[in-house]
């Protein structure tokens, strides 16, 4: 501060009282006999400098925010109290204006952030509602395994929500912890369930592998594969055991089962090598038996057919793997022999050669009633039942060539 400006703000004394000039006039701030006027008042000065330092420093800590509304009025206060009664020459009025121009600022960050909470609240009350509406969808779900997992991280997002109205937000959190509670009891009760579900089934499937071990070393190959596959459909209906014992139990059930269907295996297989020798002597007969194939002689296929079918049964048993190809090839033949005689039959058949001649007399019968009224429609000269009879009498001549040509083929 230049001499001249040291002189507008204050004035030293000559007793060395230095005062400073304020809107409400002059008055002391301290004494400076050991130097000169300049000296005194330089002292002074720079104690206005540290005081607008300090209230520059304020200005731009409200104006950014960082001190909350009632920090900054706390802070404004603090500071004009300083300027009050200031020992320090300057122009303090100055900086009381500057106080109070952030008044309005103050005003204005309290209205902000009054309306940035309410903001904030509605948030916090429409996640709070969507909280409590997901856990109670949650209270009457039966996802165990998930549930319990989204109903914490639910309820670590509520305790980061701020607070609504008391009222409000002490009503939302019973809601929501009273679908948790029910959540909890619903998923214990089922948990309980299925525990002494799976303690059952651990009775049943413990029964069932002891039955099978049992059966293992049974050679009534066919009755003990039929009491397996019963005990497979018992053991799959009474459901998982605890997890502890439900594999060993398996595998006991398991070992069993192979040990029997592995013996079976190696007795059939040993058949099945017994067996191969009938299936050469049916192979011959197959060729004896195809040849007959197309028939030519019905009574000779028949009785050759009746030699090869009593010969086939006393070849005995063939191999399980050659069973289906060969009886398909001799029930061939035999379907063959069997077409031509039905054939036959039909052709012969004394009812049916009756019924076509029944037929045949009917018809001609008829024909010759049809014929007496055409010669009687024609003398009177009526056309028009001249031309229904002549229609009727073509038809009636059609059905009689037909029913003489079917009586030839039982003739």
């Amino acid at each position: 501060m230049s001499a001249q400006e040291q002189s507008a703000w204050g004035r030293v004394a000559e007793d060395g009282t230095v005062y400073v000039k304020t809107s409400d006039g002059e008055r002391p701030v301290g004494q400076y006999p050991a130097g000169t006027p300049e000296e005194a008042l330089k002292f002074f000065t720079e104690r206005y400098d540290a005081l607008a330092f300090e209230v520059e420093l304020l200005e731009q800590r409200v104006k950014s925010g960082v001190l909350s509304p009632d920090e900054a009025v706390e802070s404004v206060k603090k500071v004009r109290s300083q300027l009050v009664d200031a020992h320090a020459v300057g122009d303090l009025d100055s900086l009381v204006t500057k106080l109070d121009a952030l008044s309005e600022v103050i005003g204005t960050q309290r209205e902000a952030r009054k309306a940035e909470r309410a903001q904030k609240v509605a948030e916090s009350r429409t996640r709070k509602e969507g909280i409590v509406t997901e856990a109670e969808q949650l209270a009457e779900s039966n996802d165990w395994r998930n549930g319990a997992n989204r109903l914490r991280d639910l309820l670590e997002e509520w305790k980061g929500l701020p607070r609504l109205d008391r009222a409000s937000d002490d009503a939302l959190w019973r809601r929501f912890s009273t679908a948790r509670t029910a959540y909890t009891r619903h998923r214990k009760s089922h948990f309980a369930e299925q525990h002494e579900k799976r303690d059952a089934a651990r009775v049943i499937k413990e029964k069932l592998a002891t039955e099978a071990e049992k059966l293992a070393d049974s050679t009534e190959w066919g009755p003990t594969a039929g009491k397996f596959r019963d005990l497979m459909r018992d053991w799959k209906a009474a459901g998982p055991a605890p997890r502890e014992v439900d594999d060993a139990l398996w595998k006991r059930f398991r070992g069993a089962q192979d040990q029997f269907f592995g013996a079976r295996d190696a007795a059939n297989a040993q058949l099945d090598q017994e067996f191969a020798a009938n299936a050469e002597v049916k192979e011959q007969l197959l060729v004896e038996a195809e040849a007959l194939v197309p028939v030519t002689d019905l009574d000779a296929a028949k009785k050759a057919f009746r030699d090869i079918a009593d010969r086939w049964d006393a070849a005995g048993k063939v191999p399980r793997d050659r069973m289906k190809e060969l009886e398909g090839r001799i029930r061939k033949v035999e379907q063959a022999i069997r077409g031509v005689e039905d054939e036959q039959w039909k052709k012969s058949d004394p009812e049916k050669s009756a019924r076509a001649d029944d037929m045949i007399s009917k018809l001609e019968k008829a024909i010759a009633g049809v014929q007496k009224d055409l010669e009687k429609a024609r003398a009177a000269g009526n056309d028009k039942k001249v031309a229904e009879l002549e229609d009727n009498l073509e038809s009636r001549q059609q059905f009689l060539e037909m029913a003489r040509r079917a009586a030839q083929d039982f003739s």
